[in-house]
Parts: structure tokens; sequence; C-alpha cells
């Protein structure tokens, strides 16, 4: 595949995925998460689902459209009801080594929460099948599974970093709240076109 060719599929991917749900979930995610691991695990996710994608090629078509959408709902509702319900705890009198301690223990849990929600979220999404397509059409499942998966790391840590920007500009309360509302509507949006369809 020419250098140009793979520019355009890293591009396209690159676009398709900058106002999807699982961006917005990585810009969340990370306003209460460290960024890198946020990045991190959601990279892993991304590259997971892009080798499925180019190892099943148009497969993941034929998956069953309405579970995949039942699952990506009921986690939306559930990081709503986390971000709306929850308190966060804060440890002030514990000081700066009990956060410290705190932090290195939960850089596994972070990243594997990543990696969860957009495995989750991506199954069966706009670039997953593209990247599928892509793979049938241009029967260079390597190289397209390097452009994909560049473009969606890209995008992860785009979204990460922004979102941990947005925090030193909006306090976490607000952002708390704006993500709860945003995984809710994206929830009940998903169980309204399933009603409808």
């Amino acid at each position: 595949m020419s250098v140009g060719a793979l520019l355009g599929v890293f591009a396209l991917i690159f676009v398709l995925e900058l106002p999807d749900k699982t961006m917005i979930a990585t810009i969340v995610m990370s306003s209460r998460a460290r960024p890198l691991a946020v990045a991190l695990g959601a990279s892993a996710g991304f590259v997971v689902q892009m080798g499925i994608a180019v190892g099943a090629g148009g497969l993941l078509t034929l998956l069953p459209h309405r579970l995949k959408d039942v699952i990506v709902g009921v986690l939306f509702l559930g990081g709503a009801a986390y971000l709306l319900l929850v308190k966060e705890k804060v440890e002030e009198e514990q000081g700066e080594r009990a956060g410290a301690a705190e932090r290195r223990a939960t850089w596994g849990r972070e990243i594997l929460t990543a990696f969860s929600v957009i495995f989750v979220g991506e199954f069966g999404d706009l670039t997953q099948i593209q990247a599928a397509n892509f793979a049938a059409k241009l029967h260079q499942p390597l190289d397209v599974f390097a452009a994909c998966s560049l473009a969606l790391i890209a995008v992860a840590f785009l979204g990460a970093f922004a979102g941990r920007a947005l925090q030193r500009v909006v306090p976490l309360a607000k952002i708390r709240v704006g993500g709860g509302l945003i995984f809710l509507a994206l929830g009940v949006y998903t169980f309204v076109r399933l009603a409808t369809a």
C-alpha cells in the first residue's frame, strides 16, 4: 500500500473518531484519572478493536446490533449514575503521602477502566466497521491495522490530555456533572433508538 493510501486511511479514521462517543468518554475519564493512564488504556482498547476488525474483515457487520447497543447503553447509564451519584472523596487529612500511595495503587485500575470502556464502546462502531472494510478492500491487513491503530491512538491521547486541560479551567465537580449528563443522554438516546428501530 502506498504512503498516500496509508495517510488517507489514517486521516479518515482520525476524523471519524473525533466526534464519537468514545472520544467523549476519554475526555470525561481523564477529568478524574491520570491522562496518561486513560490514554494508555484507551489506546490499548482501540488497538485490540482494530485487530478484531482487521482479522474479522466484514464479519463484524453481522454481529447482533441490538445486543451491542444494549451493552453500550447500559455502560453509558452506569457511567452517568457513577458520575452523578457517587461523591468524590476528599483526603486532605491523610496528606500528600497517602494521596501518592493511592495514585500508585490506582494506575492499573485507571488503565483497565479506560481499556474496558473503549473496548466495549468501540465494538461494532463506525471506525471499526470502516477498518474491516478497508482490510477487505485493500487486501493489506497489516498496513490497515497500523494506520487505523495509529489514528485511534492519536485520538485517545488528544482526548485524554484535553480532558485534563479542561479540568484546569472548569472545576472537577462541574465536569463530573457535565460528563454524567452527557453519558445519561447517550444512554437514553441508545435505548430510544433501540425502541424505535
